[in-house]
């Protein structure tokens, strides 16, 4: 069984029994093998579909160790790496239309549905390793209300807790991976005190970067702000010299309405954004409210700022908080390119509702819908990382990936040509699997993108079925 293949992931699930794990493994290439399509409709016949149900219904099947086969095959790969940047981040499952049971509100009364926070392990340079965590959460309607009505909890108790889960799940992977530098990365919601403390006092230490979002202090008073006041982190990072410039390209992002007070976020487009960067090193106070549990902690502030930018709301404002060094201009931009490395989890979560329609899936319980969830985690995976292996490695030969009857049935197809006898390099395949799915191949064209890719693969696996019924001479 190749390593690239989907059904390797599954290799090793032990479910309990052979037969559960059999099944397993021959659901996940069904629908694999057609990632937007029902479950009805990937199942070859009422026999396996069947099954599918029987085993999204079986109470004895751990979800967390359908997903776990597969984070230990991410393990592996995780520990071929120098370095690893573990991102974490929550998207929104919307069943409104069709609520399983036991499934309850999102931001609001009467809008059903989950949120997924997960882990997932890319390299810097993008290419997907896989995912290596996932939690599902709702609210009751006794939890509904604003977002600072939330921030008023105990850590424990709150949603936040699942950002430091994170990071810990970050440092655990790093006491297995110790040849491996593992870092953190979080947005904004990530900003939580108590991360910066556990990386201080853990056994294994993963490293992070996190984007702020609240108004830290430093130690020292500020003596033009009074006597209760202190020195602010921003001003502090402000009035430092800038070390570097940088141009970016900057993806282009659809306006979105966010949390439950429906602000809106405008949309971006596609730009390269000109970048002033300025670092410290900083010792933090802990908040208000942790000053007699936590220490003040030392961190790296690096602050990007977008000069000229467009003025649209969209300009480029990033503070960054890390405990990487920043002694040199490198260390410095090395902390904002693994910022951007977070990115690709926002394909990767677009993958995953749009490409593989999780929110289409309609099952009756709660249950039942994340044990199928999970086998989608790893579906996005695969296409995420057939997607950046192209672009990372373009010189392997593309049978490492796809079979025989894959490449060569879609080159017979798309070129019109008897295939190579050797298989082409990724290089070469992956941009003709990619006009299967709509790619033009127009001058400026990035290289293909995971959705013309999902819908190329859709395509590719019929014509391999083909190619394997009737033969290549047909």
């Amino acid at each position: 069984m190749q390593p690239t293949s989907i059904a390797y992931e599954f290799q090793d699930i032990q479910l309990g029994d052979k037969r559960l794990n059999d099944r397993a493994e021959a659901l996940l290439a069904s629908l694999a093998a057609n990632p937007s399509a029902s479950i009805n409709e990937a199942c070859s016949g009422w026999d396996e579909t069947k099954a599918a149900y029987r085993l999204f219904d079986n109470p004895n099947v751990d979800p967390e160790a359908i997903l776990g086969a597969h984070a230990e095959k991410t393990l592996q790969r995780i520990k071929a790496q120098d370095t690893v940047c573990i991102a974490q981040d929550t998207t929104e499952l919307d069943y409104t239309a069709h609520p399983p049971g036991g499934v309850r509100n999102l931001d609001r009364l009467g809008r059903r549905g989950l949120y997924d926070h997960s882990h997932i392990a890319f390299t810097p340079e993008k290419l997907c390793l896989g995912v290596v965590g996932v939690k599902f959460y709702d609210r009751d309607k006794e939890a509904l209300g604003t977002s600072k009505k939330r921030e008023g909890q105990p850590l424990h108790t709150g949603e936040g807790q699942r950002w430091l889960d994170g990071y810990r799940k970050a440092c655990e992977i790093a006491g297995k991976c110790p040849e491996t530098q593992i870092v953190s990365l979080a947005d904004r919601e990530g900003d939580i005190y108590d991360i910066f403390v556990e990386a201080d006092q853990h056994e294994t230490p993963a490293q992070f970067v996190i984007r702020s979002q609240r108004k830290r202090s430093l130690p020292e008073k500020d003596p033009d702000g009074g006597p209760a006041a202190y020195k602010k982190m921003r001003a502090e990072i402000a009035s430092a010299q800038p070390v570097a410039y940088r141009e970016v390209q900057l993806p282009q992002t659809p306006e979105r309405t966010k949390g439950s007070g429906n602000k809106q976020h405008p949309g971006r487009e596609a730009r390269t954004a000109k970048l002033e960067i300025r670092a410290k090193r900083m010792t933090l106070r802990a908040p208000h409210n942790k000053q007699s549990s936590m220490p003040p902690v030392e961190i790296s502030v690096v602050w990007v700022s977008e000069i000229d930018g467009p003025g649209d709301g969209t300009e480029v404002d990033w503070l960054l908080l890390s405990s990487l060094p920043v002694d040199t201009i490198s260390q410095t931009l090395r902390i904002v390119d693994l910022y951007v490395a977070r990115w690709p989890i926002e394909v990767f979560f677009r993958v995953f509702k749009t490409g593989c329609r999780v929110e289409e899936i309609q099952l009756e319980a709660r249950d039942r819908l994340i044990r199928a969830l999970m086998f989608y985690k790893v579906i996005a995976w695969r296409i995420m990382f057939v997607t950046f292996l192209g672009r990372e490695c373009p010189e392997l030969p593309c049978d490492v990936v796809f079979s025989e009857a894959e490449w060569k049935s879609v080159w017979k197809v798309v070129k019109k040509t008897a295939p190579p006898k050797q298989a082409p390099e990724l290089s070469q395949f992956i941009p003709v699997l990619a006009t299967l799915g709509g790619y033009n191949h127009r001058e400026g064209d990035g290289p293909p993108g995971a959705e013309v890719i999902w819908r190329g693969t859709r395509r590719m696996l019929d014509f391999a079925l083909c190619w394997q019924a009737f033969g290549p001479d047909q």
